[in-house]
């Protein structure tokens, strides 16, 4: 840990050079919004991969029956239709939806007190499936011999672009974060730059003493570290905040739900401030290296 704190401060030359309160400051607010953004993406990030793991994983294995029928027919149907998903292998249970589940459904889409009898709404069945053992073209053309008005969905139409937009908002995320590094990469190159053209002569004069390249680097790079450290310690703190606020997935009448972090996920943003610094050392010493080189 010493050696990290040590690497990361700049070790024993850190505050050799004169600092320049203005550049810190300018340094440590950029960072701070850079980390700020890095945890929402890392978020996003996080809950699109549940997201997609979800529908592709659970709700992949549900899927609805609806039977459309005259009144008369409606329940010589249903009774053919149960028949033969309750014989057909990979079909786990079913379940008839009630007239009160289904006005539930509807409401939210409807609103509240829906005259669920007046509406032309079809019996529905709740099939939990195993995917790897349903014969889905068998079990549809069973159903059309069997039970005419019998409509199987396992939701495939619909989850399948889900999925993929999932999926792409996973990529977007982390681009975001790709971009979020490069940001800050940049930041601290041009600190550090700034910091060597403002001490050119500190820097000559330390060579004539003997400092070597290693401890002239360490000077130059101090100061950039120091605010993108504090900065995005900030900024972290600040959008662990904002994630904490938003609605939990829960939480009904939101669209932006389940975006929230839990368990080891929470462990993740606090790595932000670790992994700007560990940027912003590696950018800002690669200035110095070749900013030294003119004194070597």
């Amino acid at each position: 840990m010493t050696g990290l704190t040590a690497f990361l401060s700049g070790g024993p030359a850190a505050g050799v050079l004169p600092r320049s309160p203005a550049t810190t400051a300018s340094v440590g607010l950029l960072a701070a919004a850079l980390a700020f953004l890095a945890v929402l993406a890392l978020a996003l990030m996080l809950a699109a991969g549940r997201l997609a793991a979800s529908w592709q994983g659970e709700l992949a294995a549900s899927a609805t029956l609806q039977i459309f029928a005259p009144e008369p027919q409606i329940e010589e149907q249903a009774r053919a239709a149960l028949a033969v998903l309750r014989t057909t292998p990979g079909v786990r249970s079913v379940r008839m939806v009630d007239l009160a589940e289904q006005e539930r459904l509807l409401e939210p889409w409807l609103g509240p007190d829906v005259p669920i009898e007046s509406l032309p709404v079809p019996l529905l069945v709740e099939v939990e499936t195993d995917r790897t053992a349903l014969d889905r073209e068998a079990l549809v053309l069973r159903l059309q011999a069997e039970a005419p008005g019998a409509v199987f969905d396992d939701h495939a139409a619909w989850r399948q672009p889900l999925v993929a937009t999932a999926e792409r908002l996973r990529l977007f995320a982390a681009g975001c974060l790709a971009l979020v590094a490069i940001a800050l990469a940049t930041v601290a190159g041009l600190a550090v730059h700034a910091t060597l053209a403002a001490n050119g002569g500190a820097i000559a004069t330390l060579r004539l003493v003997g400092a070597r390249d290693r401890f002239i680097r360490g000077a130059l790079t101090s100061p950039a570290l120091l605010g993108t450290l504090a900065g995005a310690g900030l900024g972290t703190a600040a959008g662990l905040a904002l994630v904490a606020l938003l609605p939990r997935g829960s939480e009904q009448g939101f669209f932006l739900v389940g975006i929230g972090l839990s368990g080891w996920q929470l462990l993740l943003p606090l790595l932000v401030p670790l992994a700007a610094a560990l940027i912003a050392r590696a950018a800002g010493g690669l200035v110095a290296w070749r900013g030294v080189r003119r004194w070597s």
